[in-house]
């Protein structure tokens, strides 16, 4: 009997997209009122003032133009892969991560599965700083060499930096794209329960750590020694040491941008130029050589751009269809006939579901949030809790949904198919899940504010 398999990434999306258009002809078309939010500069819905709209069925032809104005839509994004791809690329080039790697590898003898840990410590505190998903993308074919080199699975690289990553997201205390807009719509003081929420962060990245260590070691095949005519020697040279400080101090000052001057993917992009041209140049690459290499990291990113887009056209023809607000609707109305712990729950589960239409998270908190924070108030919930059904609901569907373009793009760099990060993490992903409807219930009990 041939086994089932999953279709190509490209395959599936367009499914959803068509599947989309789909329910643009059976569920009613209808929308919030909205307004500008001076917080958070943003347009948020109005609570109470959701209506049926004249229906605008999506037909097949416009289904299949929302995928290059999903592209369009997704430009920043888009632009960022690209040029972080390139910058990388040019970084690669140099040599200098392949004798970081050689020089790693020759300090883990018989230690090597602790690179684990600390390369996903290191990826779930990106994501609880600032939402890291597609600055992911550019760095798999880097932990590609590296996990090869100890004898480590695809799967591990992609488990231990986006795996990491969206779980550090789904837990953070300070997530600007996330937490941060959800407290502000929330009307709850920006850190507030800070100390809660790193508690329970460092449960969810110990359970992660500990999945991705035990899948690594069940997996684990020879080491792959390194290319003929390519074995690094045990120390790197000045220009090496160089351009990894260059790198580490890009990714500081991107942190530094984004939670300070309100930095977006334009200024990442921009920033991450900059770093490739310098790294090529002190290099040795000189400027034919730079560009050279930044043309290759742009073909090689190429796929994972147009994941990207696909995915995006999704919520485009959902928002054509007028039915993104009629889902939110639909999903978070039965939820204020249940008792105050289980509409909790049922928050969360029903934030998952939206999660799937609607991958962006903070547009998803500005969609949902407006509604949510009075229908707590009505149930004597807190606003807190709320906060948190949102963040672990829709935080944690990252790791699985295929409507994120981040991870079928990572997942597509990585080598890795979509069905088995599917076999590996779904059974995590509902454990995060129960610890987070764990966490919500204590909260409720001790009255978290």
């Amino acid at each position: 009997m041939k086994k089932l398999r999953f279709p190509h990434p490209l395959t599936l999306l367009t499914g959803c997209i068509l599947l989309a258009a789909a329910m643009s002809y059976v569920l009613p078309a209808g929308q919030y009122e909205r307004r500008d939010d001076p917080v958070t500069g943003r347009s948020v819905v109005v609570a109470g003032t959701f209506h049926e709209v004249e229906p605008a069925p999506v037909g097949f032809f416009q289904a299949i133009v929302a995928i290059p104005k999903g592209l369009a839509d997704a430009a920043g994004v888009v632009f960022l892969v690209f040029l972080i791809g390139g910058a990388f690329t040019v970084v690669d080039e140099t040599g200098a991560l392949r004798s970081a790697v050689g020089w790693l590898v020759q300090r883990l003898q018989n230690r090597e599965v602790m690179v684990i840990p600390v390369v996903s410590l290191a990826f779930a505190t990106g994501g609880a700083l600032e939402n890291m998903q597609e600055e992911i993308i550019a760095l798999v074919p880097v932990l590609l060499i590296l996990t090869k080199r100890l004898g480590f699975a695809p799967l591990t690289a992609v488990s231990m930096s986006a795996g990491a990553a969206f779980v550090g997201s789904a837990f953070s205390p300070i997530n600007p794209f996330q937490v941060g807009i959800a407290q502000k719509l929330a009307e709850l003081p920006l850190l507030s329960a800070s100390l809660f929420r790193i508690a329970f962060l460092a449960v969810a990245v110990g359970i992660w750590i500990f999945a991705t260590m035990r899948h690594a070691e069940r997996t684990r095949s020879t080491p792959e020694a390194p290319e003929e005519g390519t074995e690094e020697e045990s120390g790197m040279s000045p220009p090496d040491l160089a351009i990894l400080g260059m790198v580490v101090a890009t990714f500081a000052i991107l942190i530094w941008g984004i939670l300070s001057l309100g930095w977006g993917f334009d200024e990442m992009s921009a920033l991450f130029f900059i770093t490739g041209i310098v790294a090529g140049l002190v290099g040795g690459l000189r400027v034919m050589g730079t560009a050279e290499a930044y043309v290759k990291g742009f073909r090689s990113m190429a796929y994972a751009a147009l994941l990207i887009g696909f995915a995006r056209a999704i919520f485009v023809v959902l928002d054509q269809g007028r039915i993104v607000d009629t889902i939110v609707h639909g999903m978070f109305t039965p939820v204020a006939e249940l008792p105050v712990a289980l509409s909790a729950l049922g928050m969360m589960v029903a934030h998952a579901f939206v999660h799937v239409p609607v991958p962006s998270v903070s547009g998803q908190a500005v969609l949902t949030m407006p509604v949510l924070v009075p229908l707590s108030d009505l149930l004597g919930m807190s606003r807190q809790v709320t906060v948190l059904a949102y963040q672990y609901g829709a935080g944690l569907c990252d790791l699985v949904t295929p409507t994120n373009g981040a991870l079928m793009a990572i997942l597509a760099a990585g080598g890795v198919d979509y069905q088995e990060w599917l076999k590996f993490t779904l059974k995590w992903y509902l454990a995060l899940m129960a610890l987070g409807a764990t966490i919500l219930v204590f909260a409720i009990a001790i009255g978290l504010q």
